[in-house]
């Protein structure tokens, strides 16, 4: 049983951690306050991320549960689809050019609610990608629902997925700004070319492997005899 529930934790946190390693306009706002005010600022920029993915992966995990049966019948090409998404991502990211966008912020004074807030809203405003982005991720890990008849074994399943996706997300962003906090007076914008580009190694690899696996698995096993 506690096997079980560490497993799920485990799934849900490599999710939130896989979608949280994005070095997008969010990701730039929090470096850029962590390098100009603090570690706490961008921490607590981070955590608002965070709250706002975890509260669209809500969403998307709903939508998820519902289309299970329909999930579990096109799962082979969901799983396919979901890693080239993330592999055409992991490429997006690689190429992206942060450098201007972080030239371009100035951070003003603003309180630790402030930091929290402006980049939670900035997250919710975002939803149309970042929902469809989060339901690549729960395909790509092959996270499903109980069955209907086990709703309370569902139900916990569930919150310990989000739960875990929660814990993913914040543990990116603790170790983002700290990285960064500690680098802070060697720091300078063009480094974020080269973690983009380890970002978008990381995140194309996961969607390669994925379609790898995803095909490996469906070939009989008298095949590689």
């Amino acid at each position: 049983m506690l096997l079980a529930i560490v497993e799920i934790i485990l799934r849900g946190f490599a999710v939130g951690l896989a979608a949280s390693i994005t070095v997008g306009p969010v990701a730039v706002l929090c470096i850029q306050r962590t390098l100009s005010k603090s570690r706490r600022s961008g921490l607590m920029s981070g955590i608002g991320v965070a709250c706002a993915d975890t509260m669209m992966a809500v969403i998307a995990f709903f939508f998820y549960s519902m289309l299970q049966a329909q999930i579990e019948r096109y799962s082979f090409i969901l799983q396919v689809l979901g890693g080239v998404f993330v592999v055409v991502v992991g490429v997006v990211i690689f190429f992206q050019n942060p450098v201007p966008q972080i030239r371009r912020n100035r951070a003003g004074k603003s309180s630790m609610w402030q930091d929290f807030a402006s980049m939670f809203g900035f997250t919710i405003a975002n939803f149309v990608v970042v929902i469809p982005y989060i339901l690549a991720f729960f395909a790509m890990f092959g996270i499903g629902t109980a069955g209907e008849d086990e709703d309370i074994a569902s139900l916990l399943s569930s919150a310990l997925i989000i739960v875990g996706f929660f814990c993913g997300a914040v543990v990116w962003w603790f170790l983002l700004t700290s990285l960064i906090s500690m680098f802070r007076r060697r720091f300078r914008p063009r480094h974020m070319l080269t973690i983009n580009h380890v970002a978008g190694i990381i995140v194309g690899l996961l969607g390669i492997y994925t379609i790898l696996s995803t095909f490996y698995s469906t070939i009989p096993n008298g095949v590689l005899h």
